[in-house]
């Protein structure tokens, strides 16, 4: 089981939230922290990094860095959910590109917890590149 604790940091549109571990980040809607709809993007974009990093690593893959840039565009009516989300991985390394293809589609398709949810009212795109660094 998960558990999160939320309180809010001296006004009612800014909030901490804290896991078990005591590691925490602000949430809220007064344009000084995250919303809380980029922070799902943001679970998204960790979940699918986290999985295509191990995936190429079992691969035998020379990765040396990864970076991803995610984009949402959310639905006109309420509730305003994801129904568009484009994930764009820049890995760096001597990495094949089918290589990197697998473990993108893997991670995705497969793997990322959160992409799972998300895939159920949003479409998710994914592109790549391979950089040397």
């Amino acid at each position: 089981m998960n558990t999160i604790h939320l309180k809010t940091n001296g006004n009612l549109n800014n909030y901490t939230c804290t896991n078990p571990k005591g590691q925490s980040i602000n949430i809220g809607n007064d344009g000084t922290s995250v919303g809380p709809m980029e922070s799902v993007l943001m679970a998204m974009a960790g979940c699918s990094t986290i999985d295509i990093v191990l995936i190429l690593e079992k691969m035998k893959q020379d990765i040396v860095d990864i970076e991803v840039k995610v984009e949402g565009d959310r639905a006109e009516d309420h509730p305003k959910v994801y129904a568009k989300i484009r994930a764009h991985y820049t890995i760096y390394g001597n990495v094949k590109e089918n290589k990197a293809a697998d473990a993108i589609r893997m991670s995705v398709e497969k793997y990322c917890s959160v992409a799972k949810m998300l895939d159920k009212s949003a479409e998710i795109t994914t592109t790549f590149d391979i950089k040397s660094k």
